[in-house]
């Protein structure tokens, strides 16, 4: 309901945004490299959901430096080790969506899915009820996955 509810606002890009604030926590931003950073996705598919995003407000994978496509990929494997550690899954979607078109929520800025998964971690509730249930808040897995 959060999503459809703020989905109409137009505050700008907010990965640009998360990227250019300093408060990371309201931001959930729990990891910053030189060229890209990682945040909790607002309103996840399932527990531990991560975006890795380019601070560049870049579209394609075209777009993307030799030096930012390097720090993304080696930004993915450090989230993957943290969620690893953390919520011990049993396993992982990663993947991106380029263009509306491909199912993009933000098509103006590349991003990447990190959903960790573990077996039986789907129920009824989308099938019957066309809802997600995620059994932890975003708070706390944020405090899980930040190291200070």
């Amino acid at each position: 309901m959060g999503y459809i509810l703020n989905a109409k606002k137009d505050e700008g890009c907010f990965l640009c945004n998360a990227g250019a604030s300093r408060d990371d926590e309201s931001n959930l931003v729990i990891y910053r490299a030189e060229l890209c950073f990682c945040l909790l996705n607002r309103y996840p598919y399932n527990n531990g959901h991560l975006l890795v995003a380019p601070y560049a407000h870049k579209a394609d994978f075209c777009d993307l430096t030799k030096d930012e496509s390097a720090e993304i990929m080696c930004t993915l494997g450090e989230m993957q080790n943290r969620l690893r550690e953390a919520m011990r899954p049993d396993g992982f979607n990663i993947g991106v969506n380029i263009g509306k078109t491909s199912g993009a929520g933000l098509p103006g800025h590349l991003h990447f899915h990190i959903v960790p998964r573990w077996e039986g971690d789907t129920n009824f509730m989308p099938v019957l009820a066309d809802t997600k249930v995620i059994p932890q808040a975003l708070e706390e897995v944020f405090e899980m996955l930040r190291k200070k």
